[in-house]
């Protein structure tokens, strides 16, 4: 038996193996990775691992797509093709000649690797990543007399390297773009929020669209956007194409039959009111335009309004908003003036409501001057923040 077929019966993780489980990894945002743990585990995944920047979990082919489909806090889905003992460059070479390339690439096809490390001997990800690359056209070159070319923007394959304390794990990344990118939004305003984020600040307020949803600074409407989508049950990458979908094994006729099911299990429509308000034109325009491209011009209400014009639509809701920080939007001392009347505006006209606030910073939220019931934490990028919970009694 030859060296790669030892590795595939060994390891049973190659994304060819239809049948089998295979042994899958999402990349999150920090903060983030216990609420894609939950949506994992709804989706049916087993052995849910939950580790810094990532949960790690199994499953099969119809798993795999329908995390693509579905996860609204993953950034990437990633299928473990090999893994092995790493202290030197000539291992990581060696190890990554054995995996089964011709199974997965042709030299027709274009090839990329990422790679990340920590605790290694091999201290360079660039360098670990162009070792790895040689290794993969080096077989493809023995095997087929002709090597594939590479295209680090958009390629058929892109591998992923991950080197820690010495073990390299080598994965293939089935997103293609990041999974944040859902394919409605194009016009963004001047800070924009990932939509990743946005999943992030909406789960943890488990607004489910049975009281009206409100966000009185709504930007380009991507928190209002990703709560309904939500709460209709829409899948998240319905409108877009994936990695995967260039590898050498996939399954055209399993997708289309998951992307109808995952299709089948959408409300069409709520029966409360979704408002956003803007003071800037422009940022209406734009949500008015995402919410057209993401099929929801007809279930979100997008209108000019300054902040303090804001009304409660009910005597009871949820209100969320995501204020300027002073990073990039803002002069301090205008924004402290805003804070205090964000806590006006509160107290004063939306009792019995419950109000979220991302903060990211802490200083500005406490001129609020409201105990928050709880704090989430969360990150905007590299920004720590907290999503603060009020309880308008």
């Amino acid at each position: 038996m030859s060296d790669e077929r030892r590795v595939i019966r060994r390891k049973g993780t190659t994304a060819l193996a239809a049948e089998q489980m295979m042994t899958l990894f999402a990349t999150v945002p920090l903060a983030a990775e216990e609420l894609a743990a939950v949506e994992l585990q709804r989706l049916g995944a087993s052995e849910v691992t939950v580790v810094r920047g990532g949960v790690g979990f199994r499953g099969t082919r119809r798993l795999l797509y329908r995390s693509l489909l579905r996860l609204r806090t993953a950034s990437r889905v990633l299928v473990q093709v090999g893994q092995f003992p790493c202290g030197s460059p000539q291992e990581l070479y060696d190890g990554l000649r054995l995996l089964p390339w011709t199974e997965l690439l042709t030299p027709d096809m274009t090839l990329a690797v990422d790679c990340t490390l920590r605790d290694s001997a091999i201290t360079h990800s660039h360098f670990a990543a162009l070792k790895a690359k040689d290794a993969i056209v080096d077989h493809l070159r023995d095997a087929c007399g002709r090597r594939p070319s590479i295209d680090t923007q958009a390629p058929d394959l892109r591998v992923n390297l991950h080197l820690a304390k010495n073990q390299a794990t080598v994965s293939l990344d089935a997103s293609g773009e990041p999974l944040d990118r859902r394919g409605w939004r194009l016009d963004r305003n001047a800070a924009p929020l990932r939509e990743t984020l946005a999943a992030a600040v909406m789960l943890h307020t488990g607004w489910d669209g049975r009281v009206p949803l409100l966000d009185p600074m709504c930007g380009s409407g991507t928190i209002l956007l990703e709560g309904a989508a939500i709460a209709l049950g829409q899948p998240a990458g319905a409108g877009r194409e994936f990695g995967l979908m260039r590898w050498r094994d996939f399954d055209r006729r399993l997708w289309e039959q998951v992307l109808r099911e995952e299709r089948d299990g959408v409300r069409e429509n709520l029966s409360v009111p979704v408002l956003g308000f803007d003071r800037d034109p422009r940022a209406i325009i734009a949500s008015r335009e995402n919410a057209r491209r993401a099929g929801l011009e007809y279930t979100i209400y997008f209108d000019r309004r300054p902040f303090e014009e804001t009304e409660p639509c009910g005597h009871q809701g949820v209100l969320v908003m995501n204020p300027p920080y002073g990073v990039r939007m803002g002069d301090r001392g205008e924004l402290g003036a805003l804070y205090r009347k964000i806590g006006e505006v509160f107290k004063r006209r939306f009792t019995g409501w419950t109000a979220y606030l991302l903060a990211g910073d802490l200083e500005l939220a406490r001129l609020v001057g409201l105990k928050p019931a709880r704090r989430f934490v969360l990150f905007n990028g590299p920004l720590e923040c907290r999503l603060l919970r009020y309880e308008l009694y």
